[in-house]
């Protein structure tokens, strides 16, 4: 990214920590497989299993940690190969959740994007912790547990916010900066899943990838508590926005300070895009995984938006880095824009 350019997309992916770049670029200078009965790979095994401790107790997490590429792959291992019957999810799920969910049932969600779940049905109860378009929260702790395996994908929440008590969990370490192609499936018991075979404990077949594994940990270790900030920036972006007759997405839902989505009325998400582009401002429209299709958010159609309206949303989302200055810089591209499409 160039120096003029202010990137406020951090929920697509955030910047690598310098703790975690540090870890990785150690960890290549010593590299071998960690299957491998040698000395050289022994020790690979110690740092890959001293590495997963770090990651649970930085999270908090007491049961199994099953190292994956990626939140994806994660939600894909656990859904597909939990030993339950039915699954329930939501019409707001990522699209990795909802592609391999094709026959699930879709519980209802509100105005502001809040599942309504019901109790009582056996089965996985698989519900994202943070939206990743509109930065809602989910209440998952709250959603009635009996016979059910609660199934959480934390991947815009690990590293943020305290994790809900679920018994499986998806995590990507490139969205609280850690690398790209590196995350986890947490689950409380191995029994909940059909083994494959292969590494991590026949759960998940292929090499170990230990110098991203190490950067993972290093990453979790490295939080710090700047939602507080990003609260305040956000509130700060959410009244400006309003004002110059903008409309927040979910603005009455819980919501995390690092996500939002404002709406320009009469001007499509596209253009706006394009403009902040040439403006040096990188947003995005709805998740990353799909912005290229240009298709409107399933979100924002599963809270009730019509086609139009949710064809002029963008969404803003902040990272450790994110200042005041940013948001004002942001405010007046967005305010100026606007002024020109309503004359």
């Amino acid at each position: 990214m160039g120096a003029d350019r202010l990137y406020l997309d951090h929920a697509a992916t955030t910047p690598m920590l310098p703790q975690a770049r540090a870890a990785m670029a150690a960890a290549l200078e010593g590299w071998a497989n960690p299957s491998s009965a040698h000395a050289d790979g022994r020790a690979a095994r110690a740092a890959l299993e001293d590495a997963r401790a770090r990651i649970g107790a930085a999270l908090g997490w007491t049961g199994h940690v099953i190292f994956t590429s990626g939140a994806s792959e994660a939600i894909a291992i656990g859904l597909l190969r939990a030993k339950a019957g039915r699954i329930r999810t939501s019409p707001v799920e990522h699209d990795a959740v909802l592609r391999v969910t094709p026959d699930a049932m879709r519980l209802a969600v509100d105005g502001d994007g809040l599942v309504q779940a019901g109790t009582g049905a056996q089965g996985v109860l698989a519900i994202q912790h943070v939206n990743n378009e509109t930065g809602v929260i989910q209440p998952i702790d709250s959603i009635a547990r009996d016979g059910v395996i609660l199934f959480a994908d934390c991947a815009q929440s690990a590293g943020k916010l305290d994790l809900p008590d679920a018994d499986m969990i998806a995590i990507s370490a490139h969205k609280f900066g850690g690398p790209p192609g590196i995350g986890a499936l947490l689950i409380r018991d191995l029994a909940l899943l059909h083994a494959s075979g292969g590494q991590e404990q026949g759960y998940r077949a292929g090499t170990e990838n230990v110098p991203a594994i190490l950067a993972m940990a290093a990453a979790l270790e490295a939080r710090t508590d700047w939602l507080a900030q990003g609260a305040v920036l956000r509130a700060r972006l959410d009244a400006g926005i309003e004002a110059a007759g903008g409309a927040i997405v979910a603005r009455n839902a819980p919501r995390i300070a690092a996500i939002a989505s404002y709406r320009m009325p009469g001007l499509s998400a596209r253009a706006q895009l394009i403009q902040f582009d040439l403006a040096g401002i990188s947003v995005s429209a709805g998740s990353a995984c799909s912005s290229g299709s240009l298709k409107t958010s399933h979100v924002l159609h599963a809270m009730g938006w019509d086609e139009a309206s949710a064809g002029e949303v963008v969404r803003v989302s902040f990272g450790p880095q994110t200042g005041e200055a940013d948001v004002d810089r942001f405010l007046a591209a967005w305010t100026a824009m606007a002024a020109r499409a309503w004359r």
